[in-house]
């Protein structure tokens, strides 16, 4: 009788010791996509880059409208001076090209860095969402596949999307915040 007691009380001790583990899982792209942080990079990288198109076009057009000039009048040359001519017309364009290039690729980078820190941003939220309610693990959800499947209770992808985008929201409101006092104090 006693063994069976002891047995007992081993065996409820044992299962209270053992802690029951929250596991919830997000979809990383649907929170990606829906992080206003996200939205607004994405949005001054297309006003930046509309501005860039506008740029290249009207250069784009003024390089046209001169090359037909050029040829016009190569026409009426030496085969000597119109290989000439065009050689002094290619080197006058090529800095301008190089240039439209790098600052194309120089707003590609910063679109690109801008993107990761998104969403390092992201991470670090889940992680410190994951910590401050509980959460043993978060796993993610995307196309590669590394949740096929969750109960839909497990899924917390619409709250931290609503909490994330609030903690984005308020700094946003306490930087502006911020600036208004310190251009009310000027």
């Amino acid at each position: 009788m006693k063994k069976i007691v002891l047995s007992l009380m081993v065996l409820i001790g044992a299962a209270s010791c053992q802690e029951q583990q929250k596991i919830a899982f997000i979809d990383n792209g649907e929170i990606i996509n829906d992080y206003q942080m996200k939205i607004d990079i994405e949005e001054k990288f297309k006003l930046q880059n509309d501005d860039f198109t506008k740029q290249r076009d009207s250069i784009a057009r003024v390089y046209q409208m001169e090359m037909q000039s050029v040829q016009q009048r190569l026409s009426r040359l030496s085969p000597q001076k119109q290989q000439e001519e065009s050689q002094v017309f290619s080197q006058k364009w090529q800095p301008i090209q190089q240039q439209m290039q790098m600052q194309q690729q120089q707003m590609e980078q910063m679109f690109n860095t801008e993107m990761d820190s998104v969403i390092s941003k992201m991470n670090k939220f889940v992680e410190g969402y994951g910590k401050k309610n509980g959460y043993t693990f978060i796993l993610g959800k995307n196309q590669a596949g590394s949740v096929v499947y969750g109960d839909e209770a497990n899924d917390i992808t619409d709250v931290v999307i609503k909490e994330i985008n609030a903690e984005y929201s308020g700094k946003d409101s306490k930087t502006e915040d911020d600036s208004t006092e310190a251009t009310t104090e000027k």
